[in-house]
């Protein structure tokens, strides 16, 4: 499959009016925290794949003041070593995290972006296991 696939394009699951198959799955808005218990931040969003409807990158946002001026990671599903009902545990440290590239709609197209972040936190892309 070629990186312009419409297999590789993320939507913001608020931006679809889906919802997921149980509430316990929604993990917006729980807090997470690094391997070592350090917090990053709250999920704020899921990315969904249009394709096969399944959350692939979770949008953690960290800093500012009422969300205004937070700062945005994004991480693959992959990354979650355990959830609990309020906290989702990841298996990457803080400061992999925050060395993360960023992701910017208007800079980089969205494949482009995607298969960067697979390979930084050095998981398959999701479109590999297909």
């Amino acid at each position: 499959m070629s990186l312009g696939s419409a297999h590789h394009i993320l939507v913001k699951l608020s931006d679809q009016g889906q919802t997921l198959s149980s509430d316990d799955e929604d993990i917006r808005g729980r807090r997470v925290l690094d391997r070592n218990g350090e917090q990053l931040g709250r999920i704020q969003n899921l990315l969904v794949d249009q394709t096969h409807h399944r959350v692939r990158m979770l949008r953690i946002e960290h800093g500012g003041v009422l969300g205004i001026g937070a700062t945005a990671s994004f991480v693959p599903v992959e990354a979650i070593a355990r959830i609990t009902d309020d906290v989702v545990h990841i298996d990457q440290t803080h400061e992999r995290i925050a060395g993360a590239p960023r992701y910017d709609p208007e800079v980089v197209p969205a494949p482009a972006a995607y298969s960067e972040l697979y390979a930084y936190y050095a998981y398959p892309p999701f479109w590999g296991s297909l």
